[in-house]
C-alpha cells in the first residue's frame, strides 16, 4: 500500500498514530509503526516499520529509528504502577534494529535521557531511569540495567552488561562481553567479568584529537590513582594539589567524589601487551 503525505509528514497508511501525538514537519512513518498518546516527534526524524513509541516520550529531530525498535515502553520494575514517567531523547541518534530504551520509574528524575549523536547497534537495551550523554556507541546487544549513567563519548562493547545504579565515565572503552558492577572512570579501557582496567584508551583519545600535552596529564592523573599506594580519596586530593588547573584531572576528581558503586580497580599484573597506555 503506498504512503500517504499529510502536512508535509509521511505516514504509511497502515500506521496508528495517537491523536494526541505531535509530529514535526518531515517526520516519516512506517508501515505497521505505532505512535502512542503524547508522543513528541522532532522535525526529520524518521520511524521505520514494525515500530513502537509508547506514551510519554519526547524524541528530537533527526534521529533514525531502524524497524522493529520499542521505544517508551514500561520500566520493567515491580514497583511501577502506570504513574506518568518519560523517556526524553535528543537529536541525530541512530537506534538500530530491536534496540528498546524503556520510561522511567518514580525512583529518580521520573525521566530515562538520551543525549544526542549517539548510535544504538542491534538488541541494545536501554532500561530504566538510564541518563546518557552525547556521541556514545554501544554495540550488539549491549545491555544497561536501570539507573545507569553514561557520559560522553564512551564506547560500550557488544554482550556488555552494566548493574545498575553503574556509572561509566566520558572517552572511555568497556571490551566486549564484560560484566560491570562498580563505576568505569574516564579515559580508561576496561574489560572483563567483573570489568577491570587496563590501562587508558589511549588510541581511543588520539583519535578524538587529544593533543600529547592533554595524553600527559590524563597519563599522569592515571598513575597517582591507580599506579601509586594512595587510597582513592588521598590520590583525589594530590590531582587537586599537583594539576590544578588541569580539567582532564578534574574530571578524575569529580568523577571519584561522586562515585557511589565504587571505582573499577586496575588487574593486578597486567601484561603490557594487555595495556592501552603505552606509547
Amino acid at each position: 500500500m503506498a504512503t500517504q503525505s499529510k502536512s508535509r509528514l509521511t505516514i504509511d497508511p497502515t500506521a496508528i498514530i495517537h491523536p494526541s501525538a505531535r509530529l514535526a514537519e518531515g517526520v516519516e512513518v512506517g508501515a505497521y509503526s505505532v505512535i502512542g498518546e503524547g508522543v513528541v516527534i522532532g522535525a526529520h526524524t524518521r520511524v521505520g516499520p514494525h515500530t513502537v513509541i509508547e506514551k510519554w516520550t519526547t524524541i528530537g529531530r533527526g534521529n533514525a529509528i531502524s524497524q522493529f525498535v520499542s521505544i517508551g515502553a514500561a520500566p520493567q520494575d515491580i514497583g511501577y504502577k502506570g504513574e506518568k514517567t518519560e523517556v526524553v531523547i535528543g537529536d541525530n541518534n541512530v537506534f538500530r534494529e530491536f534496540v528498546t530504551v524503556h520510561r522511567a520509574t518514580t525512583k529518580q528524575n521520573k525521566k530515562t535521557v538520551v543525549g544526542n549523536n549517539n548510535l544504538f547497534m542491534n538488541y541494545v537495551h536501554v532500561a530504566h531511569d538510564c541518563v546518557l550523554g552525547d556521541n556514545i556507541i554501544m554495540a550488539n546487544s549491549a545491555t544497561l540495567a536501570g539507573h545507569v549513567t553514561i557520559d560522553a563519548n564512551a564506547i560500550i562493547g557488544g554482550l556488555v552488561a552494566i548493574h545498575q545504579h553503574v556509572r561509566i565515565g566520558a572517552y572511555c572503552i568497556i571490551g566486549g562481553a564484560s560484566a560491570v558492577s562498580k563505576d568505569i572512570p574516564p579515559y580508561v579501557l576496561a574489560v572483563g567479568n567483573r570489568a577491570k582496567l587496563y590501562g587508558l584508551n589511549s588510541i581511543g583519545l588520539r583519535r578524538q584529537g587529544f593533543s600529547k600535552a592533554a595524553l600527559d596529564e590524563i597519563k599522569r592523573a592515571y598513575t597517582i590513582i591507580f599506579r601509586s599506594s594512595l587510597t582513592l580519596s588521598q590520590a583525589a586530593e594530590t590531582l587537586e594539589k599537583e594539576l590544578p588547573s588541569s580539567e582532564h584531572a578534574a574530571r578524575f576528581t569529580a568523577f571519584i567524589k561522586g562515585s557511589k558503586r565504587g571505582i573499577a580497580r586496575e588487574r593486578s599484573k597486567a601484561r603490557k601487551s594487555d595495556a592501552e597506555d603505552q606509547d
